[in-house]
């Protein structure tokens, strides 16, 4: 879910580890990527430091899969071969993947689990920013449970039934508890409450390109 692109000026992309491997073989690559760093290369030649690039230092044939935006943390996977990536994209586009992140939101919610499912579409006038929009808006749900209520704060456990831009962000936020230190879309206090976007991607399964077999992998959750 793709999030703010830095500049050059703002762009200090954390070096260690330089990349944080979970699993390699022939066909993939899974790493655990830091807060900060970029998947891919922007757009500015000044930001081309991104997991893909760090990758390829060691693994020339690297490809990514998928993408986590800059400030998320958590499990990525790359591809090795042109047969890898096309067996592993196929699954995350036929929504073939299991997929779970952990995130600190604010506030304390009640209810112990819920579903939310509101339609979210491009906030035009505040790019890259994404609203709920019940008229314009493609389908997207999510699956929260909570993990931990803390004083002010609640962790929480959720699935992205869908994969829009920004979805566990928005509709956090729309829940009306909104995603601590999210430049995006925390204010005030909840934004100064971390020093860095509280959302990570705690764990991810897919079906190995080869052998068949279904691996989860998972990054421990540095909050």
């Amino acid at each position: 879910m793709p999030g703010p692109m830095p500049t050059l000026l703002d762009y200090f992309p954390p070096t260690d580890p330089y990349l944080n491997v979970i699993h390699v073989d022939d066909d993939i690559l899974v790493v655990d990527k830091q807060s900060g760093l970029l998947s891919v290369p922007g757009k500015d030649p000044s930001l081309w430091d991104c997991v893909e690039y760090r990758a390829r230092q060691t693994y020339p044939t690297a490809g990514m899969c998928h993408r986590l935006d800059k400030d998320t943390s958590g499990v990525l996977t790359l591809a090795l071969n042109k047969r890898a990536h096309g067996r592993i994209g196929s699954q995350f586009e036929h929504r073939q993947t299991t997929k779970s992140y952990v995130a600190r939101v604010s506030g304390v919610i009640a209810e112990d689990s819920g579903v939310i499912d509101l339609p979210l579409a491009t906030d035009w006038e505040n790019k890259p920013r994404q609203r709920v929009d019940y008229e314009n808006g493609r389908h997207a749900k999510t699956e929260w449970e909570v993990i931990e209520r803390e004083a002010n704060a609640t962790r929480l456990k959720l699935v992205p039934l869908t994969g829009r831009t920004h979805q566990l962000r928005v509709h956090m936020k729309a829940l009306g508890h909104v995603i601590l230190g999210d430049a995006f879309y925390a204010e005030g206090d909840d934004f100064t409450a971390a020093d860095r976007l509280q959302l990570h991607a705690a764990e991810l399964g897919f079906t190995h390109p080869t052998t068949g077999e279904f691996m989860t992998f998972v990054a421990p959750t540095p909050f």
